[in-house]
């Protein structure tokens, strides 16, 4: 399955949000430098939990901000949220290409959003220096898209340099 060969078909940033989120979304962008921002966006949380949208916005914020353990949160709840819709298993560990490629072509923009997110958690995790944990993602999305179309396969050759030399 080449990750690149699909019509983007329900981008969730397209979906629409019960009635106020977007409006706290948009208001914690404007209050980013004000240092407000943080209570609309949770506001927004508990108005839609399960809203792409909320938990991306969370993510960008916490990440942003430099409080990684909380973007880490967000984007962990984004993929449980992502696979509720796909067929995948609730363990990322357990997921093989069958599972990708027995996905119907209207969820292919699912499939590449929940690989991305992966892609994401293991990121913040080697920002927190969960190593073993960055490289078993990063090997296991290295295993699921041979032509690199998500980009892990640099980031696994860094947390590899990383854990051999520890003060790189």
């Amino acid at each position: 399955m080449d990750l690149l060969d699909f019509e983007a078909h329900g981008l969730y940033f397209e979906e629409t949000d019960v009635a106020g989120v977007k409006e706290m979304i948009a208001s914690a962008a404007e209050h980013y430098a004000t240092g407000e921002a943080e209570l609309p966006l949770l506001k927004a949380y508990f108005l839609a939990p399960d809203s792409l949208n909320v938990l991306v916005a969370l993510n960008r914020f916490y990440y942003y901000q430099h409080r990684l353990q909380e973007a880490l949160i967000a984007t962990q709840k984004a993929l449980v949220v992502i696979r509720s819709e796909l067929s995948f298993p609730a363990d990322w560990r357990l997921l093989e290409i069958s599972h990708l490629s027995e996905t119907p072509a209207h969820l292919i923009t699912r499939v590449r959003l929940y690989l991305f997110t992966l892609k994401a958690i293991g990121f913040l995790n080697m920002r927190l220096e969960n190593l073993d944990l960055s490289e078993a993602i990063f090997e296991k999305l290295v295993k699921l898209d041979s032509k690199n179309r998500i980009g892990a396969q640099g980031l696994l050759e860094l947390v590899i340099q990383r854990k051999a030399n520890p003060t790189y």
